[in-house]
């Protein structure tokens, strides 16, 4: 077992600051690069696309955390920093590339600096479950959200103002340099050695995914994300295109989503561990319905940045109390690999959303997008009716 200090504060700041890189790296994703592209002339369609396919080690998270399960007597903390330091370093390296001569190479570097993230969060995952009880589960998961969240708010408050001010090449170098930093928190802690062996991983991993309760989860998770994922990279396009709002500005309202997601995070894994995990997905995917069909009637900067703050506190509020419930149902002898395997599909509905998004967005335009987005959320109520939760 891995050892952390007894104090559960302590351990909160830990693991939020474990997943600030992620926040970070995903601000660059949705919003840096969309912009960077699209002023070098690249159509919204293959932005999309591109960045989708370099987000494709988080759908593959699963073999990032069976070698880490695979190789467990080396412990957790290893596979994090070696996660955070590829992934800022991949990240640096873009300093050096030209996307609109060279985008294969581009795109490839922050492949290899997902392939990165996805060690650093599969083995912080795994970590996670190996100290932690059921009952704070949502409130670990509240602070990992929040954590991520506060990445992103950094990274919309910081990032935008770096580009417009300095040039992307500046936000890259930045950028890669608080990833490489923040990936360094684990030596700041002890880790018990373990001496013990996984040669049963894939065996144990069929075991658990035939129980019914896991393969529900398996098929709600992805679809509960096909909205956050079609919104991930439209709404940076529909403030340039349609609210004509600059860089700083974007980064602002940006900011106001992640404040929201943040906090909807504490707050969603709070009421997850009092009311259950059940009622409290339910009421905040009730509640994004609501606020994402909202988007087509927001028609000035104000209005806009009131409707993303709500959907971004809803969005924060499920993605924490789906993640306790996920945490509920692995099996903590494959923690990186069985939770890296749920993570994986949910990161298969975001991206895979994302990726189709630009190809939407021509065909129909931002208020058939976002409709389309709010009307994924019934089918997941749906799903969510059937599965049998023990709290």
């Amino acid at each position: 077992m891995s050892g952390t200090s007894n104090s559960g504060f302590s351990k909160y700041l830990l693991f939020g600051g474990l997943y600030f890189p992620e926040g970070l790296i995903i601000i660059v994703t949705t919003v840096i690069l969309p912009l960077y592209f699209y002023e070098k002339g690249i159509s919204p369609e293959i932005i999309t696309l591109v960045i989708g396919i370099t987000l494709i080690p988080m759908i593959i998270k699963f073999i990032w955390g069976g070698i880490a399960d695979y190789f467990i007597r080396f412990g957790r903390r290893r596979f994090i920093i070696f996660g955070g330091i590829l992934s800022g370093i991949s990240i640096l390296l873009l300093t050096t590339v030209d996307p609109h001569i060279a985008l294969i190479p581009f795109a490839f570097l922050f492949f290899i600096s997902w392939c990165g993230m996805g060690f650093l969060s599969a083995s912080s995952d795994a970590l996670a479950i190996d100290v932690t009880q059921k009952e704070e589960r949502g409130k670990i998961n509240g602070a990992i959200y929040a954590g991520q969240n506060g990445g992103m708010i950094a990274g919309s408050l910081l990032l935008p103002f770096i580009a417009q001010r300095f040039g992307y090449i500046a936000v890259f170098l930045i950028a890669g340099l608080i990833i490489i930093l923040m990936s360094l928190l684990p030596l700041l802690i002890k880790e018990t050695k373990r001496d013990e062996k996984q040669g049963k991983v894939t065996a144990l991993l069929i075991n658990e995914f035939k129980k019914k309760n896991v393969q529900q989860l398996a098929i709600f998770t992805p679809i509960l994300m096909i909205s956050s994922g079609i919104l991930m990279f439209l709404a940076p396009l529909y403030m340039k295109d349609f609210l004509h709002l600059d860089l700083t500005q974007i980064g602002l309202i940006g900011g106001v989503f992640t404040i929201g997601t943040a906090v909807g995070s504490v707050v969603g894994g709070a009421l997850a561990d009092r009311w259950g995990r059940k009622i409290t997905l339910s009421v905040f995917i009730a509640t994004s319905i609501f606020f994402t069909t909202s988007l087509i009637f927001t028609n000035n900067w104000q209005n806009f940045a009131f409707v993303y703050g709500g959907i971004g506190f809803l969005q924060g509020g499920y993605f924490a109390a789906l993640l306790a419930t996920l945490m509920d149902a692995t099996n903590p002898r494959i923690g990186a690999t069985q939770f890296s395997m749920f993570t994986s599909l949910l990161n298969l509905g975001n991206v895979g959303a994302s990726a189709a998004s630009g190809a939407l967005l021509v065909l129909l335009g931002f208020n058939c997008v976002f409709l389309y987005s709010a009307w994924v959320f019934g089918p997941a109520m749906l799903l969510l009716y059937f599965i049998k939760l023990k709290a």
